[in-house]
C-alpha cells in the first residue's frame, strides 16, 4: 500500500530552522509533482511549496526566501528546509504526491498524517 509520511516537525524559537521530511513508500511506479501544505486553525489549508520530477519548484509568497524544497527520486523523498521562522508559520504540515502506483494505471492524489510545526515569539 503506497503511503507518505512526514517528520521533523517541532516547537522552534521565532527565527530558528526545522528541516521537515515525507517518505513515499509501497509498491510506486512513478511520482509527479511532491509538495508541503500547510493548515493554521481556522484557516484554509494552503500550498506551502511543491517541486516537479525534475526539481522545478514554486513557492507561495510567504515563505519565499526563507523555505527550501527538494527531493531524491531515488529514495522518493521530498524534504522542507524551513529558516527564519514565523509564529505565522505555525500549523500543521502535510506532505501531498501525485503518485503512480504499479498497481494502477494512473496518478493518484496522496496526502501525509501531517507533522505539527509551532513557532513561538
Amino acid at each position: 500500500q503506497v503511503q507518505l509520511v512526514e517528520s521533523g516537525g517541532g516547537l522552534v524559537q521565532a527565527g530558528g530552522s526545522l528541516r521537515l521530511s515525507c517518505a513515499a513508500s509501497g509498491s510506486i511506479f512513478r511520482i509527479n509533482i511532491m509538495g508541503w501544505y500547510r493548515q493554521a486553525p481556522g484557516k484554509q489549508r494552503e500550498l506551502v511549496a511543491r517541486t516537479t520530477s525534475r526539481s522545478s519548484t514554486a513557492y507561495a509568497d510567504s515563505v519565499k526566501g526563507r523555505f527550501t524544497i527538494s527531493r531524491d527520486n531515488a529514495k522518493n523523498t521530498v524534504e522542507l528546509e524551513m529558516n527564519s521562522l514565523k509564529p505565522e508559520d505555525t500549523a500543521v504540515y502535510y506532505c501531498n504526491a501525485d503518485i503512480w502506483p504499479r498497481a494502477s494505471s494512473e496518478y493518484q492524489e496522496y496526502w501525509g498524517q501531517g507533522t505539527q510545526v509551532t513557532v513561538s515569539s
